[in-house]
């Protein structure tokens, strides 16, 4: 379920299941994707951010206006949930970075892998170029910098603290798309 349910979905892809997106008679113009394994220590800043997400916009008039999706990691099925939206976010935990976040523009990267089972967001997004043929919608990344991912472990102070630096911008990222697509409404 999305935000307008109260909860987070985990992927929607099931083992043989069809690849066609479910797209409801109206689909959220915007689509947060956040990545990380919740047991693995500051991995799991990305299904955080999105679960404190998911209770915001409840408590407030946007929920309708975003689909929120949590999985482990980045596959080239994500490309069908960029379908009918006008703006989609990428959140996930970094390491090597010298800010507690970024939250940054990303294009579609065609620069090949070394695999198919996890990929970056620009491969998401050339990924959906080409199967649907046209641009995908604009995307940003949020990346927050985590410093333990060890199995088991919590979250480490600096994660969390990195966390409330990026919820700040998480908050304005989704006001911001939320109003400009009201005013043309």
């Amino acid at each position: 379920q999305d935000a307008a349910g109260g909860r987070v979905a985990r992927s929607r892809r099931q083992s043989g299941a069809s690849v066609e997106p479910q797209l409801s008679a109206v689909t959220p113009p915007f689509v947060v994707l956040a990545c990380g394994n919740p047991s693995r220590g500051d991995d799991a800043l990305g299904p955080l951010l999105l679960a404190r997400l998911a209770d915001w916009l409840q408590a407030g008039p946007m929920a309708e206006r975003f689909e929120l999706l949590e999985d482990f990691q980045l596959q080239i099925e994500h490309a069908l949930d960029l379908q009918g939206r006008q703006a989609v976010l990428f959140i996930d935990a970094g390491v090597g970075m010298t800010q507690a976040y970024t939250l940054t523009a990303v294009g579609a990267d065609d620069t090949p892998g070394h695999s198919t089972h996890a990929i970056s967001p620009g491969a998401v997004l050339a990924v959906y170029r080409r199967i649907v043929g046209c641009d995908p919608p604009p995307a940003s990344v949020l990346c927050v910098q985590g410093e333990a991912f060890e199995l088991g472990a919590g979250l480490s102070p600096r994660a969390v603290e990195n966390s409330e630096k990026a919820w700040l911008s998480l908050q304005q990222w989704c006001l911001e798309r939320s109003a400009a697509t009201m005013s043309v409404i």
